[in-house]
């Protein structure tokens, strides 16, 4: 039985001396098409065509003699290194890195990458990584068939973005296209493909310690007003706020809906946990002032100016959703999409009733919390200002990604 497998990166360069040694005594060979159709397999090896991992991994865990797996790219970065590692095959893998696919296509765009954030995009993590093409100003998308440059470009519908997409990288067919993304499904693409999309008013600076986004200067949450850049008339306090944030949990990979969004410090924080987020008000003045908050705080958020609920039947699907005006109605609009989480709050105790029923009649648990916060001058020890309000929550149970 095998209990050893070697792992070969495969970039489209000449493969090494240790890739052509371990493939020369190879007495089987796994691998995607174009890989198995290299002249260094040997002719006797069993080919298997590298279409479940989990499957090839049994094949490779029960045959006897010396297995080899090809991948694209590095095997080891949202590759099959992983799979093969499992516990449940008991093999004991040996890697020959290749460079990645995602490095190869930043050097075809000339750019650098050590500030991009790196997804997957698959029927089950589609939308996810739309999320984050949303929230962050550069991504790359390793993409799957059915979850493609097109699949991305038309989820990402409103939103701006510039689309770097590289077909076949390290082949004869090797080619690297740039165009806007309301263009992009205006034509047929190429599998295996890796797209970077770039785009939004919030420019990352890579500080070169950490890969991703820097998490910037501001430390904190449930901030006050003039931590976005002014005087922001939100019009409910900062522990409200911090209060809803923490039961809403915003996280990369999130659309967020923050309906009566005032002047945004709300979706500014929301975006600031990673979360994509979508800030509607009917006060266009509103949406101008969380545009603002926005870029003083460097993020990206997309405005929706409109009255909810009607506003809301056009836009795409929230993971979790804010509602800051609208009362009952709009929350029902709101269960209506099915997020997970929902929260409200409300002045009166026949309003907070209200909504309450209308969560509960959905299906969703519901919280309710009377919160009381009075703010004091810390000269004079004297109270400056006191609000009283009813926090509501309902949360249900997550779907599968």
């Amino acid at each position: 039985m095998a209990d050893r497998v070697t792992v070969i990166g495969w970039d489209g360069s000449p493969l090494t001396s240790a890739a052509r040694s371990a493939l020369s005594a190879a007495t089987l060979v796994a691998g995607a098409g174009h890989h198995l159709a290299l002249p260094e397999i040997p002719p006797a090896a069993e080919r298997v065509r590298l279409g479940s991992v989990d499957l090839a991994a049994r094949r490779i865990a029960g045959h006897r003699g010396t297995a080899v797996v090809l991948a694209d790219g590095d095997p080891g970065f949202f590759g099959v290194v992983r799979t093969l590692r499992a516990p449940q095959y008991g093999l004991e893998v040996e890697v020959v890195p290749a460079v990645s696919s995602v490095a190869a296509a930043f050097a075809r765009a000339g750019m650098p990458w050590d500030d991009a954030h790196v997804v997957v995009a698959h029927s089950r993590t589609l939308r996810r990584a739309v999320n984050v093409c949303r929230a962050h100003p550069k991504v790359a998308v390793l993409t799957s068939p059915g979850a493609g440059p097109t699949e991305l470009a038309l989820l990402l519908d409103g939103v701006h973005r510039t689309f770097v997409i590289c077909e076949e990288l390290g082949t004869e067919r090797e080619q690297v296209t740039v165009l806007t993304s309301d263009k992009v499904a205006d034509h047929a693409w190429r599998d295996p493909n890796v797209v970077i999309v770039i785009g939004g008013a919030a420019a990352t600076q890579g500080g070169g310690w950490l890969m991703g986004r820097d998490p910037g200067a501001v430390r904190g949450w449930g901030l006050p007003d003039h931590a976005y850049g002014g005087d922001l008339r939100t019009g409910e306090s900062a522990g409200l706020r911090a209060a809803q944030l923490a039961r809403l949990g915003p996280r990369t990979g999130d659309l967020v809906w923050d309906i009566g969004c005032g002047a945004g410090a709300l979706a500014v924080e929301a975006a600031r946990f990673g979360a994509a987020v979508i800030a509607v008000d009917e006060d266009p003045a509103a949406c101008a002032r969380t545009e603002a908050a926005a870029r003083h705080s460097g993020v990206q958020v997309q405005t929706v100016a409109g009255r909810a609920p009607h506003v809301l039947e056009r836009l795409p699907e929230p993971d979790v959703v804010r509602v800051g005006g609208g009362g009952a109605a709009v929350v029902a609009a709101c269960v209506d999409r099915r997020p997970e989480r929902i929260v409200a709050h409300a002045t009166t105790r026949d309003e907070a009733e209200a909504i309450g029923a209308v969560l509960a009649d959905g299906g969703y648990a519901v919280e309710c919390a009377l919160l009381q916060s009075v703010d004091l001058d810390p000269g004079a020890w004297t109270e400056r200002d006191r609000t009283v309000v009813f926090l509501l929550s309902g949360h249900r149970s997550a779907p599968s990604p």
